[in-house]
Parts: C-alpha cells; structure tokens; sequence
C-alpha cells in the first residue's frame, strides 16, 4: 500500500464516519419528533455502537481493497463499497429498535430499513461488476454486513413480539459455524473449501424477504409463528451440512451442491 494510496483511503475512510454520523443524528431527530427524547437517546447509543462495529472493521480492512487475485489497491472505496456501507448504516438503524418500543409511527421503519439493506445487497454485487470494481474490501463488507444483518434484524422482531425466539437460532447458526472454522484452525484440524451452493443464496434470499415481513406490521405474529416453523428449517440443515464439509466429517462428491 503505497502512501498516497493509503492517505486516500483513509481520507474516505474519515469521510465515512462523518457521513455515519450524520445520518445517525438525522435518524436519532426523527424517533424524537415521534417518540421521546429519551427514546431516540436510547436508539441513538445502540446504533453508534453498531455503526461504530462496521466502521472499526472498515478501517481494518482497507488493505483488501483491490480485485481477487491482484495486490493493487485501489486509492479510493467506489460506488459499490459505498452502496455496501448504506447496507451497514440501515442494519445498524434497524437494530437500535432494539430498545425502542413499538408505536404505530414507528411501526414500518425496521421493516422499511431492512428490507432496504437487502435490496441494496443485489444492488452493489450487480454495480460492482457492471463497473468492473469487484474487491476483497467488497466481498468481506457484503458477507460481515449480511451477517450482522441476519443477527440485529431477527432480534428487534422478537422484542417487538412479531418473531418466535427461537427463530434467533439462525443468528446463532452463523456465528457458530464461524467459531467453528476458526477453532479448527487454531487446533491446526484440517479445515476443507467450501464449495459453490445451488441453494445457499437462494435459502439467505428467502430468509432476508421472510425477516422483512415479519419486521412489517401486515401478518399477525400467530401466522408470522407458524411460516417461522417452514422457512427456518432448510437453512438451519444447509448450515450443518455447510460445517461438516468444511470439517471434512462429510466428503465432497463435486464441486458444487
């Protein structure tokens, strides 16, 4: 990473955390405009510290933004990496519901902000390669914000009543089937690719428009409960059988699956 490379980076950088801010601020005025001040105060604390997890990952990760296989940067973020960080700024505004209460003003936002991080998560893939600025930097925000995503959003349905806790079971799917991997690696255990998924994103997709109905106020929670107990199950499956390839307790027959 050449100095002025990295002076350029850090300048967007800087200019991201300006813009988180700002937004954050905006966001934290309109809940006070429908709730309370002392609401939107709450809200605001929990999404600074969500945003602020995005950004310190960001910064630690600059130096991946350059194309699969090649180690030159490039000097600045891109459109598509900024169309992935509007991603990460609505799931870190949807999981500061987390300690708002549900009122009939507010009742659409979370739906509304995370229906429209997973819209913008076709969007950057399909800029990024239109542009030909497809990065290492893109590839791990798009994953880490999915993630966070499926973690925050899951979570506000619960506390607000529109989702079974048990649902919360594939937040945790993710997470474990990352400590995992990483403990495999520690303990110096074989650790085998993953190979290519005819329904891996497919599952997610069904996943990301299910947590958006469930977000919005439209089903009853009764009948949110019993499509919960449909959709959940093959992507629990796809995470198990995902793990044991991967810790070579299941063999692969190709190259896909």
């Amino acid at each position: 990473m050449t100095a002025t490379t990295t002076t350029s980076l850090q300048r967007d950088w800087i200019l991201v955390v300006a813009l988180f801010m700002l937004v954050l601020l905006a966001g934290a005025s309109g809940v006070a405009v429908v709730t309370a001040p002392q609401l939107a105060t709450q809200w605001l604390v929990l999404t600074t510290v969500v945003g602020t997890v995005e950004l310190r990952y960001l910064r630690q990760h600059l130096d991946t933004n350059h194309p699969v296989g090649t180690e030159g940067l490039y000097d600045s973020l891109g459109f598509a990496n900024a169309v992935t960080l509007t991603r990460g700024a609505a799931f870190a505004a949807v999981a500061g519901f987390a300690v708002v209460e549900p009122t009939p003003a507010l009742a659409w936002m979370p739906a509304l902000l995370y229906g429209s991080g997973c819209l913008l998560d076709w969007v950057d893939g399909f800029t990024a390669r239109i542009l030909g600025r497809t990065t290492v930097l893109g590839t791990k925000l798009d994953m880490a914000f999915d993630t966070l995503g499926v973690l925050v959003a899951p979570i506000v349905a619960v506390l607000w009543g529109r989702l079974p806790v048990w649902y919360l079971s594939l937040s945790a799917a993710r997470y474990l089937f990352k400590a995992g991997r990483g403990l495999r690696r520690q303990r110096g255990k074989p650790i085998a690719e993953l190979p290519p998924s005819v329904v891996r994103r497919p599952l997610a997709g069904v996943q990301m428009v299910f947590i958006t109905v469930a977000l919005a106020p439209v089903l009853s929670p009764e009948t949110i409960q019993t499509l919960a107990a449909v959709v959940l199950p093959p992507s629990l499956i796809v995470f198990l059988r995902d793990y044991l390839v991967v810790a070579c307790h299941l063999g692969r027959q190709k190259d896909h699956y």
